[in-house]
């Protein structure tokens, strides 16, 4: 099978979809596939431009520089019209809001991961939220900017998170412990984005559970090495964080994190996979942080591991991924 990973892209995770494209190409090609490497600022690369551009070193803090990503130049190249699949190893920004997946319907090339809706109504944190409600799935209270302090001391108290309504990989987020500290916090997260999500604090364990074709994975726990917030620095950077899979939950939380995943995935039509982030607090009760449309691939990512604790390894991962999605497109899904 002839298959275009395509990552780069302008968002601030840049990095982390280069991380997850040297894994990716790399596991395609050991099952036998032809695969192109396809940059979403340079274009389809060459042998020589791969080791050039694929590190795959992610730095301690997100890029701020990137430059615009090419994706309707890039997707009418000839020789990548032709493939039989484009592998989306994109993270954040247009990647995962819905405007590379339009175009590629545009282009009616098929490719991995949810479609332009699921990709759009998982972006936008606040519909994400509000989807999470109506389908029975606990998350935490929250307001969107503009706000005061007294006002979101009434509504939700502090702590708080104050984060951008449109990112990823925690980029511009804050824990706010008293109404001092929300308008730095706002400032900083509308460096990100123009919408402002100022969400209840929920003290506990994180937890995650990824989704492949419908069907729940191990639940993980990560435990940040300093401070309470999964961070940008602890995702990526080695020993930052603990990452235990299986999470060490009894039977029943266990089943009952896979069947919230689940509900999240189906509510927000999600397609071929994801990944659900949650909250467990000292009562047991879990709340819904937020979906990943399309969750990292680098060797050190927690979709890959959630697959390898139920005997998935990462090139068995990679080649289901690629056989979801075109069943789902010749089924007509």
């Amino acid at each position: 099978m002839k298959i275009a990973v395509l990552f780069g892209g302008d968002s601030m995770e840049r990095d982390v979809s280069v991380a997850s494209a040297v894994q990716v190409i790399a596991a395609l090609r050991s099952r036998g596939h032809q695969v192109l490497a396809v940059d979403a600022q340079h274009g389809l690369l060459s042998e020589q431009d791969e080791h050039k551009h694929l590190t795959g070193s992610i730095a301690r803090l997100p890029p701020r520089d990137t430059a615009e990503s090419q994706f309707p130049t890039i997707i009418g190249n000839t020789e990548i019209g032709a493939v039989d699949l484009v592998f989306l190893a994109l993270h954040g920004g247009n990647g995962e809001n819905g405007t590379v997946q339009s175009v590629l319907d545009l282009a009616q090339l098929p490719y991995t991961g949810s479609g332009r809706l699921g990709s759009a109504l998982a972006w936008d944190k606040d519909v994400a939220k509000q989807l999470f409600l109506a389908a029975g799935v606990p998350t935490a209270k929250w307001l969107m900017a503009p706000v005061d302090g007294p006002m979101v001391e009434q509504q939700l108290g502090f702590p708080v998170i104050v984060k951008p309504n449109g990112q990823g990989s925690t980029v511009g987020l804050s824990l706010v412990e008293s109404p001092d500290g929300l308008k730095p916090a706002i400032d900083l997260a509308q460096q990100f984005d123009a919408g402002i999500m100022i969400e209840r604090y929920i003290a506990g364990r994180e937890l995650t559970v990824g989704i492949l074709d419908d069907t729940a994975l191990a639940v993980g726990e990560i435990i940040p090495e300093q401070g309470p917030i999964f961070d940008y620095m602890a995702k990526y950077q080695p020993g930052a964080a603990a990452e235990i899979f299986p999470a060490d939950l009894n039977p029943e939380q266990t089943a009952h994190i896979q069947k919230l995943g689940l509900r999240v995935h189906r509510a927000l039509k999600l397609q071929d996979y994801s990944r659900v982030d949650f909250r467990m607090d000292e009562q047991g009760g879990a709340w819904c942080l937020e979906v990943n449309t399309l969750p990292g691939l680098s060797s050190g990512s927690l979709m890959p591991r959630a697959a390898a604790a139920v005997g998935i390894d990462f090139a068995e991962l990679c080649e289901r991924i690629c056989s979801i999605a075109l069943a789902r497109v010749g089924s007509g899904r």
